[in-house]
């Protein structure tokens, strides 16, 4: 975003998200990461910069099958 000053000058350069328009191609592929990770995190940004829609409908939605580090009490 060079150049620009200020998010009134950004919408009129870049387009507004309502202007946005996603289309699903052959780059839409779902995700088994999980929500809030990085790699989900990663995935929909992805998305974003190809323009394709932000959830598919084969995304993982739980946590079942996933595993993570346990601490004991204190």
């Amino acid at each position: 975003m060079n150049n620009v000053q200020n998010v009134f000058e950004a919408i009129l350069k870049y387009g507004h998200d309502e202007d946005f328009v996603p289309i699903e191609s052959d780059e839409f592929h779902p995700t088994n990461a999980p929500a809030g990770s990085p790699q989900k995190i990663d995935a929909l940004r992805k998305r974003v910069e190809l323009g394709l829609p932000l959830w598919h409908d084969d995304d993982r939605m739980n946590y079942s099958g996933l595993t993570g580090a346990i601490r004991p009490r204190e």
